[in-house]
């Protein structure tokens, strides 16, 4: 459904919403702009957003290589929560997930947000401490966290396994109840129509083959459609993010992996919440329609390919069926990958480049569906200011030369 013609949707009761023939314009890019993001996915489109909303900077273009929110935005699991353990990454997570909470109606759009609740399995005694920890430092933050014991767990979602005799026995959980999912490509189109509304120009097959760069400043770039000039370039291309930087000279500490995930055949509804675990490296939620939604850790091996390989795909369902058996009989309807790029710290870059002018929203490793609105105000704040908002400021390019690093590699669960 790209290129701006999606058909009919679901609306929030699952009944059916009449689109418009387009919900956005389809423009010729202009001669230039005073922002150009770089990127249609659900970053580039909120950060286009929230620079007219918030900052009134509506000659703006979105350029995105193929269709609007075809990369990451239509490939991920859509698990939404804030319970991170460090104070940088739980301030900027909770942010984003009270403009979730209000997005519907701000947008007025059918997003199909659902606050079903998060749960962190527990399935060693160190993973138990852990937890604890994580539940009282999100507390500390003001996040909604609780801790549950085997039972309680089980009172949360009645189809998973607590039995004490399996390979990966529950011990516990972290739950946060507001935590949930929301409809990814609902979310894509409600930024663009949004954004389209307020004068931005949303132009898709339209790839970025180089940046104009004099006197140490950015002044546009050229694309598969023209040279466009700029006063401010956002990049916000995710796996490729580091690609595009290269043409800036800029040599990004990021790493492309890709993510694999995969949905069943429609089932009646029996998962009323989001499960993940960290040790046996799976996550289920169950979509809207019914489907089971299950996602896996990454690939090991770099790549931009949108596909992994078949191994992680079997781990991923032996696990899902030590933690829920009444899968056993479920069928796969089909598997995609996505590409994630990954930071040394597993957390992501936001902020100032090198290059005036240029700015860099990268490595948010698989966790960049539930930073979508929080990212998007506070890189629009950046690039609107030419410094940080203060929510993205300790995820600053320069803290791998200061070393003030916010290490999520041990901290966050298998879907960062």
């Amino acid at each position: 459904m790209g290129r701006g013609e999606p058909g009919q949707g679901e609306g929030v009761a699952g009944g059916l919403v009449d689109h418009p023939e387009r919900l956005w314009r389809n423009p010729e890019p202009a001669a230039a702009y005073d922002v150009i993001v770089v990127g249609g996915g659900g970053h580039g489109l909120a950060t286009a957003y929230y620079l007219a909303k918030n900052h009134g900077i509506t000659n703006v273009a979105v350029l995105e290589k193929g269709w609007l929110a075809g990369g990451n935005m239509a490939r991920n699991t859509t698990i939404i929560r804030s319970n991170y353990l460090w104070d940088e990454s739980a301030g900027i997570y909770e942010h984003s997930l009270k403009l979730w909470e209000g997005l519907e109606q701000e947008l007025d759009y059918p997003i199909l947000f659902s606050q079903r609740g998060v749960l962190n399995l527990a399935h060693s005694l160190q993973d138990v401490r852990d937890s604890v920890r994580r539940v009282h430092a999100n507390r500390l933050n003001g996040i909604d966290a609780e801790w549950l014991d085997p039972a309680q767990v089980r009172e949360i979602c009645p189809i998973i396994d607590i039995s004490p005799d399996v390979r990966y026995p529950v011990h516990g959980a972290t739950y946060q109840p507001r935590a949930g999912i929301a409809k990814h490509d609902h979310v894509a189109w409600a930024y663009a129509r949004a954004a389209d509304a307020l004068g931005v120009d949303l132009i898709q097959d339209c790839e970025v083959t180089g940046l104009r760069i004099s006197g140490g400043r950015v002044t546009g770039v050229h694309t598969t459609r023209g040279t466009i000039a700029a006063g401010r370039v956002a990049l916000s291309a995710a796996g490729h993010t580091s690609v595009v930087a290269k043409m800036a000279g800029i040599d990004l500490p990021l790493q492309s992996h890709p993510l694999q995930a995969l949905v069943s055949e429609l089932l009646e509804p029996v998962h009323p919440t989001v499960v993940m675990s960290n040790a046996v490296h799976v996550y289920v939620s169950q979509a809207h329609k019914g489907e089971l939604v299950m996602g896996a850790g990454i690939d090991t091996w770099n790549g931009y390919g949108q596909r992994g390989a078949f191994h992680i795909i079997e781990r991923q369902m032996a696990a899902a069926l030590e933690l829920f058996p009444a899968f056993a009989r479920a069928h796969v309807l089909r598997t995609w990958g996505g590409i994630v790029d990954v930071t040394p710290d597993a957390s992501p870059i936001v902020g100032l480049s090198p290059v005036d002018g240029l700015f860099l929203n990268c490595g948010w490793g698989t966790g960049g569906f539930k930073a979508t609105p929080g990212v998007g105000w506070c890189y629009a704040h950046t690039v609107a200011h030419g410094e940080p908002h203060p929510l993205n400021a300790p995820f600053s390019l320069e803290r791998f030369v200061t070393g003030a690093l916010v290490d999520e590699h041990g901290a966050a669960a298998v879907a960062h």
